[in-house]
Formats: structure tokens, sequence, C-alpha cells
């Protein structure tokens, strides 16, 4: 007979195994020696150490699931159970039942975790429906309704929550979208009737317009093409292609009548020639205007001069363009010291310009600082691939900054 601290062979070659409960048998071992036989079971006992050790391991590290781990606590508790190794079985016992109870500790841990979860999709889809509804009532159409698509993803992103509860948020979100689209192609709908409406009375401008181009009648048909581009600027626009077509034939109408009297009047070129030395001394007038330093001053200044070019008649055609467009020059001028006016005084266009930057700054100083700790790990290529991401982040902040200047800081 042969036997260790745990197990032992008697005459008959049966195997047993020493546990609280007194000896209980193993097996039966016939083809080899009583050591032999022992080796067996102890190494079957050293498999189940193994198999326990690495479960253990699994539950401890990694995110198997609590009835996945139980299954496998079940398969190898039968095992143990069976007696059909020899070693410490009432250790592997003990162990076994510190993994049920770790087990279930994690069941209520992932309990609670998922609860939580669930409050914070609820928190956060009730956000979004709020959100979402105060946007139904946006008349910015544009930024509105990208922001409402931008919601429509988040929500995607989110876990759903019990039915009832999901399909009641999802309702009011749904019908808060609906709601927007709805006063959106009303609101588009009421500007394509303007638009409609514009076009109608464009086109009898336009019908006026052409049916005068033959008159000779020049004093009374200058007048009223006058008074039709009064009408035409009243009539608000119509649809862009419309648009264009139409003024190109309005224009078109008014040039063919003005050429004709122009011809007409080709005798009273002396009376021009004076006229266009009259109107380049108010260009002259005019380019004394600028530079812009004082934006009312200079706009009443040109006003007069204006007004005094509009009361002069017509110049030499050949010398129209030269010297309109040194008027031009300085209407331009001053017009773009109004928008640069404008743009330095509107407050929303100054936070949007220092909100963007703010959103750069930020940009560039993570950047900076996750450059710095892959090249304190040594991760040199993670490094210079952020130095690259840096690079276009800083230039869009200098770009940023420059405009933002333009507000006057």
């Amino acid at each position: 007979m042969s036997s260790d601290p745990w197990g032992r062979v008697d005459e008959t070659g049966t195997v047993y195994v020493r546990t609280s409960e007194g000896e209980q048998v193993v097996g039966s071992w016939q083809a080899g020696t009583p050591e032999e036989a022992l080796a067996y079971f102890e190494r079957k006992y050293e498999g189940l150490v193994v198999e326990i050790g690495l479960l253990e391991r699994r539950v401890r590290t990694t995110d198997l699931s609590a009835k996945d781990a139980q299954t496998a606590i079940d398969h190898l508790r039968t095992q143990v159970d069976e007696h059909h190794a020899v070693g410490d079985l009432d250790a592997l016992r003990v162990r076994l039942d510190k993994l049920v109870a770790s087990v279930d500790s994690r069941r209520e841990e992932r309990k609670v975790q998922k609860a939580k979860q669930a409050d914070e999709a609820r928190t956060a889809k009730d956000a979004l429906v709020t959100e979402a509804e105060q946007l139904a009532q946006s008349d910015q159409w544009r930024s509105a309704g990208e922001r409402l698509r931008a919601l429509v993803d988040i929500w995607k992103g989110l876990p759903r929550l019990d039915r009832k509860s999901d399909d009641e948020l999802w309702h009011r979100f749904s019908h808060a979208r609906s709601a927007f689209s709805k006063r959106r192609k009303a609101h588009f709908a009421a500007l394509d009737a303007q638009r409609e409406d514009a076009r109608k009375a464009k086109e009898k401008l336009v019908a006026e317009a052409e049916s005068l181009s033959k008159s000779t009648d020049w004093g009374p048909t200058a007048a009223r093409y006058r008074e039709l581009m009064d009408s035409w600027k009243a009539a608000g626009r119509a649809q862009r292609e419309a648009e264009d077509d139409l003024w190109n034939r309005f224009r078109g109408a008014q040039d063919v009548f003005f050429a004709a009297r122009g011809e007409v009047f080709a005798e009273r070129d002396a009376e021009q020639v004076e006229n266009l030395k009259l109107k380049e001394e108010l260009a002259v007038e005019a380019e004394r205007i600028l530079p812009v330093t004082d934006l009312k001053a200079a706009r009443a200044a040109f006003r007069s001069v204006n007004e005094r070019w509009e009361a002069i008649g017509h110049v030499p055609r050949d010398a129209r363009p030269k010297v309109e467009g040194r008027m031009h020059a300085v209407e331009r001028a001053i017009q773009e010291a109004e928008e640069g006016e404008w743009r330095r005084t509107n407050p929303e266009a100054r936070a949007r310009a220092a909100g963007l930057t703010g959103q750069l700054q930020a940009a560039v100083d993570k950047l900076r600082g996750e450059i710095d700790a892959a090249r304190a790990a040594g991760n040199n290529s993670k490094a210079d691939k952020l130095s690259r991401e840096l690079e276009g982040r800083q230039a869009l902040l200098d770009q940023a900054l420059k405009g933002l200047e333009e507000f006057g800081g």
C-alpha cells in the first residue's frame, strides 16, 4: 500500500483521497505501481488548480458575464465533488465559494452601474428633448436645422431606456423636429410666394420698358424709365434665374432707348464736353474725401458731390467710364468703410470670432501637452504625428487671431 498526505492506494489498487468528510474513493488503478497511481491523480488535482486559477483571473480582470462565470464554477465544482483527483479538495471548494461570492458582488456592481447608466441616458435624452423643443421655435433655419440633425446623431449613440420612457421622450423629440420642419417649410413657401409675386410684377415692368424702348418722346420717356426703376427696386427679388433674365431684358430696353436718344443728342457734344469738365472737377472733389477718417462726414460730403453730379447732364460716351469709375471708386471706398464699421460694431460677429479663437487656442494647448507627453514617454512617432497636426491647428489659430483683430481685439 502507498500513501501521501492527501491520498493512498490500498492493496486492491483502489485510490482514495482524504477530505474533511473522510476518505473518498477516487478510482481504481491496475496498470502500474501505487506511486504512479497517486502521481496520476495528483496531476489531475493540479489541473483543477490551474483551471480554478484561470477562472479566478478571468473573473478578476475581464468582463466575463456572471452567467458564464457561474456555469464555469458549477462545472469545476462537479469535478471537485466527484473526487477524481488527489489533493486538498476542501481548499478548492473554499476557492470556488469565494469565486461565487466575487461573481455575486460583480453582478450587483453591474446592476448598480447599469442603473447609473440608465439614469445618465435619461438625463441626456431629457436634455436633448429640451433643446430640440427650444430649437423648434427658432427662426435661424440653417443653424437650427443643422443642430437638430446633430441631436439625432447624439440620440442614436445613447443607450435605450425602458420602452415606455424611451417612446415618450422620442415622441417629444420627434414632435419638436416635425414642428420646426413645418415652420421652416411654411417660411420658405411664403418666401417663394413673395418671389413669385415679385416675378409677376417685374414681368409687367419689363413689358412696359420694352414697349417704351422705341419712343422718341425723350423727356417723358426718360422720366417714366426712372419711375419704372423705382418700381423695380420696390418689387423685391424674384427667383435668381428669373431675376437675372428679367433684369437683362429691363436694362436692355432702357439701353436701346437711351442709345437712340444719345444719337439724337450728338449735336450737343459741346455741352457734354463742358459737362465732362464739371464732372472731372467733382471727381477731384470726391477723391479728396479719401482716405475715410470720419465716416459720417465722408457720407455727407459724398452725398453733396453726388447730388451736384446727378444735376449735370451727359458727358461724351467714351469719357464716361473713366470719370464715372473715379466716382465709383470713392463710393466703394466709403461702402467698404461702412462694412468695416459694421463688422467692428457687430457683437454677434465678434462673439463668433472670439469663440472660434478660444476653441482653436484650447485645441493648440491640448496638442502641445500631448506632444510633450509623447516625447516624455519616448513615443517620438506619435509626437511627430501630433506636431504635424499642431502646425495645421496653429495656422488656423493665427488666421482666427488676425480676424479677431478686425473687431478691436
